[in-house]
């Protein structure tokens, strides 16, 4: 049975105001990804480490595959207490608070491991905790892999390969210059739209993960696939502080725990899924190479002035590139 969404967020919110007198055991949570995609895995992980340790007595029920809306929607419903939980990429976020975009700058991150050590450290930490003020309790990170350009046309080795292809993005400002910075047309297009606007010449290429590109069958129509992983901005777990203040310090401890101890089992799921999709697409006859980043990262310098204007941000930039293999 198909859930009526505004009948179903209605009395989320509904519940969520009504508690705020009180306690409740339910803990209601969206994301939008499919019930087998490793972060909804992680998030049920989540809630039943929560139930294991309050011996049943706060309990979750996840709404994923997008049954409650697109994240800008269930995000601002969290904020105020309408939902408990949610799982979110960053891009929803770089407009309520600068050090989101941060983690989102194309090229900072040198590798997977320099990416995760820098989530997992003190950086991690402080973006988390600057969305506080906007109503979110920053829980922990998710992975959301290493994004590539892939096309119709041709393998990219440099940013010169780019030249005049037209770059489907998401809608977000930064990665629209980021693809204008390599000398691309820039075109916003809901993921879903994406097949056939290859099919139909709409767009030359696109930009994403492993999994994504194999689930989408984007590499049935664009075969080349660069490893350039210019961009590796995670997912972020979130809770609506209007919850959070409800609970006890006890449950908080606990909440806070079971979120950290899901992101090793988050990032083994993951792992496996980057795997098993790269090892099928390469079978099914994707023409993958490897890329120096150098050339595509010295065109960055313009998008990050252009993005990265607070102190705030320029330490947050700082201390994550210190932590870099280069730095070490």
């Amino acid at each position: 049975m198909r859930v009526n969404r505004r009948t179903l967020l209605a009395g989320l919110a509904s519940l969520g105001l009504a508690g705020c007198g009180g306690s409740r055991d339910r803990l209601f949570g969206t994301d939008t990804h499919p019930a087998d995609y490793p972060t909804v895995r992680a998030f049920r992980h989540f809630g039943d480490l929560i139930a294991e340790r309050t011996q049943g007595r706060l309990r979750l029920t996840l709404f994923p595959g997008g049954q409650l809306g697109a994240e800008r929607d269930t995000l601002e419903i969290t904020s105020f207490g309408g939902l408990d939980l949610n799982r979110v990429n960053l891009a929803p976020l770089n407009s309520i608070e600068s050090l989101t975009i941060v983690p989102s700058l194309p090229f900072l991150f040198e590798s997977e491991a320099h990416m995760r050590r820098a989530l997992d450290g003190e950086p991690g930490r402080r973006v988390l905790a600057s969305l506080e003020p906007h109503g979110l309790i920053g829980l922990a990170f998710y992975d959301s892999g290493a994004r590539s350009f892939y096309n119709a046309r041709r393998p990219i080795r440099t940013p010169d390969d780019l030249r005049g292809m037209k770059i489907r993005v998401q809608n977000s400002d930064l990665y629209v210059a980021m693809i204008r910075s390599l000398g691309a047309d820039a075109t916003p297009m809901d993921l879903g739209e994406v097949y056939q606007g290859l099919v139909q010449g709409v767009v030359d290429g696109a930009e994403n993960n492993w999994p994504s590109y194999e689930s989408g069958r984007h590499f049935e129509v664009a075969p080349y696939y660069s490893l350039t992983n210019h961009v590796m901005a995670p997912e972020v777990l979130l809770m609506s502080k209007v919850r959070w203040d409800r609970l006890s310090p006890a449950d908080r401890e606990v909440v806070m725990e079971s979120a950290r101890d899901s992101v090793p089992y988050m990032r083994g799921l993951w792992d496996a899924r980057v795997a098993s999709a790269r090892e099928a697409l390469l079978a099914a006859g994707v023409r993958a190479n490897l890329v120096d980043p150098a050339p595509f990262r010295a065109r960055m310098r313009p998008v990050w002035e252009s993005f990265v204007t607070t102190p705030a941000q320029r330490e947050l930039v700082a201390a994550i590139v210190a932590m870099g293999e280069g730095s070490a």
